[in-house]
C-alpha cells in the first residue's frame, strides 16, 4: 500500500467522483489492461485502478519480469500502443473522448521523439541522432542538431509512429471487444 501512494499519491478521498466519470476511468484502465496483456512484448499488468490518487482519475501498473534497461523497437511500439489503449477505448465505448489521457499522450510523443531523434529508429532518418540533450542535469530538454527540413521529417516520422500504433490500438481492442 505505501508503494502505491509513493508512486500514484494518496487516494483522494474528498473527491466525489460520479458514476459518469467512474465509468469512463473504468474503460480507459481496461483498455490499457487488455492491451498491455494483448501485445507480445509488454510487461505483464501488476494492478489496475479506477480510485482517483494525485491527478490521476485511475491508473494501469505494469511490472516487468527482468530489470533490462534497454528497450527494442518492439517494445516502444507496444509500450506506446498499450498507453493509447485508454484512449481508442474511450472512443469505441463511449463514443467520446476525455482529457484523461493528456499524460498518455505526453507520454507517447516523448517515446517515439526518442525512437526517431535519439534511438535512430526511424526507417525514413535511418541511424541519425537529431537531437542532444542541452541540460541533462536540470530538465532534460533537447536540442535538434539538424536542418529545418530534417526537423519537420521527424515530426512526420513521429507522426506516423503514434497513428500507426493508434491504429494497431484500435484494431486490438475492436478484435477483442468482448474483453
Amino acid at each position: 500500500m505505501y508503494k502505491r501512494q509513493v508512486i500514484m499519491g494518496p487516494q483522494k478521498k474528498s473527491r466525489v467522483v460520479t458514476e459518469t466519470d467512474k465509468k469512463c476511468t473504468a474503460y480507459h484502465e481496461a483498455g490499457h489492461a487488455i492491451l498491455a496483456k494483448l501485445c507480445e512484448h509488454n510487461d505483464n499488468v501488476h494492478e489496475v485502478s479506477i480510485i482517483p490518487r494525485g491527478s490521476a482519475a485511475g491508473y494501469t501498473l505494469t511490472r516487468p519480469e527482468t530489470d533490462d534497461s534497454s528497450y527494442t523497437v518492439n517494445q516502444l511500439n507496444d509500450m506506446i500502443c498499450m498507453a493509447l489503449g485508454g484512449r481508442v477505448a474511450e472512443e469505441l465505448v463511449i463514443h467520446d473522448i476525455s482529457a484523461g489521457a493528456s499524460s498518455d499522450i505526453r507520454k507517447v510523443t516523448q517515446i517515439a521523439r526518442k525512437m526517431v531523434t535519439e534511438w535512430g529508429m526511424s526507417d525514413k532518418l535511418g541511424l541519425m541522432a537529431l537531437s542532444t540533450v542541452s541540460n541533462p542535469y536540470l530538465d532534460g530538454s533537447t536540442m535538434m542538431n539538424c536542418a529545418d527540413s530534417t526537423s519537420s521529417a521527424a515530426d512526420e516520422e513521429i507522426h506516423k509512429l503514434l497513428m500507426d500504433c493508434y491504429a494497431d490500438a484500435k484494431k486490438l481492442l475492436v478484435e477483442h471487444r468482448s474483453l
